[in-house]
């Protein structure tokens, strides 16, 4: 795939956004990064959807417009003119844009400000974002077995809930069924569990498809800081320095175990 005015505008779009996924993409091979950039631009715009406005209903037709347009992909129909969704067009497969359906419509969780029901909804809800994200930039790049993307794009994905949470809970949400230290603990060691069953199955990730995992890099180490202190997730204390952050990058990149 070409890396045209509309994938630059996708890569300045995830720098602007998520440096932390910007930066795992620049680690990753030239030839992939073409199609990881459109993936996480979706993933920014779908992301802030929820929260460029005070009004529900606005939300969740800027949702709703998302999916539509990722229904034109999954439904081989023309797909309308726009920065991101005409690269995304060229890397997704009707099958995965089926599968990101799901993934927008989670989101819907942020419009409003219930807790989670129980700890399935929570579940599901890290495995439609972040869980589907994985397996969706994985498999535009290669062939990758979607229960170890799902097993550690769960532990991905709470590690970033986690770093979230006083930004979430300043906003008014209440991101976890339970806040206690040992409701972190608990939280945050499921996490890194299952993180660490899907390195047990690394076979089944492709070398074409694990720069995709690269994105993950710092989860482990903000999982395990939140099993030993789990008052820093309220206090916002779980950032790597700038330099362990390039370095651990660095040696991800270049010992290809995510």
């Amino acid at each position: 795939m070409a890396f045209d005015e509309d994938v630059k505008a996708c890569a300045a779009l995830v720098h602007r956004a998520d440096p932390d996924r910007f930066m795992a993409v620049m680690a990753a091979p030239v030839s992939a990064r073409a199609a990881l950039f459109p993936l996480y631009a979706l993933n920014v715009e779908v992301a802030r959807a929820p929260w460029v406005t005070q009004e529900p209903m606005i939300a969740e037709m800027r949702l709703q417009w998302w999916r539509d347009a990722l229904q034109e992909i999954a439904e081989g129909k023309p797909v309308r003119r726009h920065e991101v969704m005409t690269p995304l067009s060229r890397v997704l497969s009707p099958h995965l844009a089926a599968q990101l359906d799901e993934y927008v419509a989670v989101r819907r969780w942020d419009i409003y400000r219930d807790p989670f029901e129980d700890d399935a909804h929570f579940d599901a809800y890290i495995n439609h974002s972040a869980g589907s994200l994985m397996v969706a930039t994985a498999h535009v790049l290669g062939a990758a077995d979607e229960d170890v993307l799902r097993e550690f794009g769960y532990g991905v994905g709470v590690a970033n809930w986690l770093r979230a949470i006083p930004d979430l809970e300043a906003r008014g949400r209440i991101p976890l069924l339970d806040g206690t230290p040992e409701g972190v603990r608990t939280l945050a060691q499921k996490a890194l569990d299952r993180l660490k069953s899907a390195r047990t199955r690394s076979a089944g990730i492709s070398a074409q498809a694990r720069p995709a995992l690269y994105a993950g890099w710092q989860a482990e180490w903000v999982l395990r800081r939140a099993v030993a202190q789990p008052k820093r997730v309220a206090a916002g204390d779980l950032l790597q320095g700038e330099v362990r952050r390039r370095l651990s990058l660095m040696w991800t990149a270049a010992s290809g175990r995510w």
